[in-house]
């Protein structure tokens, strides 16, 4: 194996540069762990591609050498996505960062995929533009792609998926394809699209993403309501929702997250199960909007509710809801985050979110449950010793409770993080025989089984 890999970085230095490619500890440990609980491994090899090109000649020679391959962005997934148990080479991307076009009268952007999304929106400010999909971390949009995220803005705007036009993809044999173009619709051929986003790097490396953006809206206005209860909460959105007011943003969190939110932000927010919310509009229909709201909050016995136009106010509002993540873990040194993921139909959602409230209750381990209750879909927060295997198998036992709940409801293992290796074992249940199809896609296009082998698909078992 030595010798391989001797012969491999040789032949990776020729193609790139010395400098591109490295087997030092450090970077090598820097790539072999994600913000997951998941277990740590190391790749053999990191290589620091500038080009499509230099990622067709990577891709080809760990085709010949048949050495597995992993895409790197910030490592901020939680489901253990760039976490290379084969080993091999991780290929990082965050030298492929270039904006590389704005059409602003195309409402379309074409980047890099190592580019973040705040680094894109600071760009596409300049030209009044901005760029929807908001996760909780800054991610890059190559590593957004490959997990089809979403987050709070995804009520009106739409996950990932829905902003990608067309993809650069470096496949297997290390030709390259484009799998769309820039037209708003097209019925012409497969949906290659919907196939590359969300395959979680196991398809193909993303080398070029062209996205869709929108205007910056001309009036925005945030809201902060608390309720005496969970179920007083979601009951509210979904009536928000179905009078059809068009909610930009509406985010679920609950009392012991509002108290974590408190301690970390310096904030004295109500202490309730708290909605935040965001209207997109003009003026007039932007005040529609709020008395409407206000009026459905209000019978849904509301305990106070507040709203926000100055921006500097508004942002201090999300930045609490964004850093809640942080949050719990500055609040609990020591112990790592598992956060569920599952996804509902909004008809189900009251119900599931009371369920896992309960079940929280039950563990006796820290938690909270926080969620995009727009589109059905919620996380809970655990925060675990991962050196006490008794707490590890509680929360274990407790996410699984959770997916098979959502499961048999119509609802799906995870909304936004994706599959990784954390949500294999759910696969067969939720998707039945079209598993085989989605294996016989992953055969067809990586026939070898290089590209991040060992995620979504259980194709092989790892030590």
């Amino acid at each position: 194996m030595e010798t391989t890999s001797m012969s491999l970085v040789h032949a990776l230095k020729e193609a790139l540069s010395e400098q591109q490619v490295t087997e030092n500890q450090t970077v090598r440990e820097l790539h072999g762990r994600d913000e997951s609980y998941h277990k740590e491994s190391l790749p053999d090899i990191v290589v620091f591609p500038e080009t499509a090109q230099q990622v067709s000649e990577i891709v080809k020679l760990a085709n010949q050498f048949k050495v597995p391959i992993v895409p790197f962005g910030l490592g901020s997934s939680l489901e253990g996505h760039v976490i290379p148990y084969e080993h091999g080479i991780t290929i990082d991307f965050s030298l492929m960062n270039k904006i590389l076009e704005v059409r602003e009268n195309d409402f379309l952007v074409r980047v890099q995929p190592g580019v973040t999304r705040t680094q894109l929106n600071k760009e596409l400010k300049k030209y009044g533009l901005f760029f929807s999909v908001d996760p909780g971390a800054d991610a890059t949009l190559g590593g957004m792609a490959a997990t089809n995220a979403s987050g709070t803005t995804s009520v009106k705007y739409g996950v990932m998926r829905d902003q990608v036009r067309d993809l650069e993809v470096v496949l297997a044999d290390g030709s390259i394809i484009h799998t769309g173009n820039l037209a708003a619709k097209s019925s012409s051929g497969y949906h290659l699209n919907g196939l590359f986003v969300g395959s979680e790097g196991t398809l193909g490396c993303f080398t070029e993403l062209t996205l869709r953006v929108y205007g910056i809206p001309e009036h925005v206005m945030a809201a902060r309501a608390s309720f005496p209860s969970l179920n007083d909460a979601v009951e509210a959105v979904v009536s928000i929702l179905q009078a059809g007011v068009p909610i930009a943003r509406v985010e679920l969190v609950d009392e012991p997250s509002m108290k974590q939110v408190n301690l970390f932000s310096e904030t004295n927010y109500n202490e309730s199960p708290t909605l935040f919310l965001e209207f997109h509009g003009n003026e007039a229909g932007l005040k529609q909007d709020v008395a409407f709201t206000r009026e459905i909050v209000e019978d849904h016995h509301c305990l106070d509710i507040e709203f926000e136009t100055d921006n500097a106010a508004r942002n201090r509002l999300w930045e609490a809801r964004h850093n809640l993540a942080y949050a719990y873990i500055h609040g609990h040194p020591g112990k790592k985050m598992m956060v569920t993921d599952v996804c509902l139909p909004i008809s189900e959602l009251s119900g599931a979110i009371s369920h896992a409230r309960e079940a929280v209750d039950m563990l006796g381990l820290p938690g909270g449950i926080v969620g995009h209750v727009g589109d059905g879909n919620y996380h809970t927060l655990l925060m675990i010793d991962m050196s006490n295997p008794e707490e590890v198998e509680k929360a274990e036992k407790f996410n699984e409770q959770i997916v098979l709940y959502a499961l048999e409801r119509g609802g799906t293992c995870t909304g936004e993080h994706g599959v990784g290796v954390g949500k294999q074992k759910y696969q067969q249940k939720e998707h039945g025989q079209a598993l085989q199809v989605m294996e016989k896609i992953k055969h067809a296009l990586d026939p070898d089984n290089l590209f991040n082998p060992n995620k979504i698909l259980k194709t092989k078992e790892r030590a």
